[in-house]
């Protein structure tokens, strides 16, 4: 009788087991990129490469944006234009792309194919800005794409499948713990630096945001992986580290654009440096200390060159230093945009002024296009009549 029970029992799974197999014979998309890590590792690096064209399209809408009103004389804010926005919108889409693209592939390579973005925004400032082109842009153009295609094919091709388990233990793990207390101290002396000694140097500022950057991408690449594994089935949304790393992921990048601080006034590090230095020395320097944050994040972090050989890993380093020559030529002195409509006039060639300054009227002021509240700052004296 046992026997009997013993024999339907080893039947019904046998054919439970053979509808399984039937009913999984057409595997999703998920499931087949899961069991296929070169299919995912392509999947995140074309997905990075779109999210950088797409924030490389909007960089250039928001820069025509302000362009045109500024040629338009409309002194109503940046925010009201529907062109500004739509930029936005394509920006926003490009973020979500490259926070896709962690849950894929690794953080090592997901951060220096930002130089695509450089590369795309120089080729359409160029085309429909009508930006002056020149050499550096061709040979910068040239090393960074050659960078690229070196980081695509000796980066490391293993995904690992982040989960809750893996993210705790990566944590806790005596190398990040080392990295993690060594950023803290670094961090305090540069915020020493920064605020009471009020040294403002651009190394100083980037060097701020690219330690912030570091937990960014290690809490990016565990929302990310652990989101993926709950849509391919394994859910990971239950567990606390989730909810820990979505709040280190929103604090860290809040520091970086934002400027939040807890225990010091407001902090503009990444907004400070856009004001105070010129947007050609702190995209460059901006990407380098960011890849590189990002590269040693990985590698610390997720142990993402174990097991790598040399080879590789010495022709991933020469692809990362021919991007960053590629993006310093590229971004380097970088010509303003011919405008139209705009015009400087020396105050020293109009009669009965002495004034030997240049005056541009101001793009949102209700008086653009007209001098009279620029030339009323110098009446002429008795000898300027004769």
């Amino acid at each position: 009788m046992i026997e009997e029970k013993m024999a339907n029992n080893s039947t019904l799974d046998s054919v439970f087991s053979n509808r399984t197999r039937q009913n999984s014979s057409q595997p999703s998309p998920f499931t087949e990129i899961r069991e296929n890590p070169l299919k995912t590792y392509l999947l995140g690096i074309i997905i990075s490469i779109c999210g950088n064209f797409l924030i490389s399209i909007s960089l250039n809408i928001q820069k025509y944006a302000h362009m045109r009103q500024s040629q338009l004389g409309d002194s109503r804010p940046y925010y009201t234009s529907v062109l500004w926005w739509s930029g936005v919108v394509l920006m926003g889409l490009g973020e979500l792309g490259n926070f896709a693209a962690y849950g894929f592939a690794p953080a090592s390579l997901i951060a220096p194919l930002g130089c695509v973005s450089v590369i795309a925004s120089a080729v359409i400032s160029v085309v429909f800005l009508k930006e002056t082109l020149r050499a550096s842009d061709i040979v910068g153009g040239a090393l960074a794409v050659v960078g690229t295609y070196l980081l695509v094919t000796f980066a490391p091709h293993t995904s690992t499948h982040i989960t809750a388990h893996l993210v705790q233990r990566y944590a806790v793990s005596w190398q990040f713990l080392i990295y993690l207390f060594l950023e803290v101290i670094v961090f305090s002396i540069l915020l020493y630096l920064y605020k009471r000694r009020n040294i403002k140097h651009i190394t100083i500022v980037m060097l701020l945001v690219a330690l912030l950057a570091s937990l960014t991408v290690i809490s990016v690449k565990a929302v990310s992986g652990m989101i993926t594994e709950s849509i391919k089935g394994d859910l990971q949304l239950t567990y606390p580290i989730f909810y820990v790393m979505v709040v280190v992921m929103v604090a860290s990048c809040a520091f970086q654009i934002k400027g939040l601080s807890l225990t010091f006034s407001v902090l503009r590090f990444l907004n400070q440096a856009m004001k105070v230095f010129a947007a050609t020395e702190v995209v460059p320097i901006n990407f380098v200390f960011f890849t590189a944050s990002a590269i040693t994040a990985g590698i610390v972090f997720y142990q993402e060159f174990q097991g790598l050989a040399l080879l590789n890993i010495l022709m991933f380093l020469f692809g990362c230093l021919l991007s960053f020559i590629g993006v310093f030529l590229i971004a380097r002195d970088r010509p303003k945009i011919k405008t139209e409509n705009i015009t400087f006039i020396a105050m020293g060639k109009i009669p009965g002024r002495k004034c030997k300054d240049k005056v541009q009227p101001e793009a949102k002021s209700n008086a653009y296009g007209s001098l009279a509240a620029k030339l009323m700052c110098n009446k002429p004296g008795p000898q300027d009549d004769s």
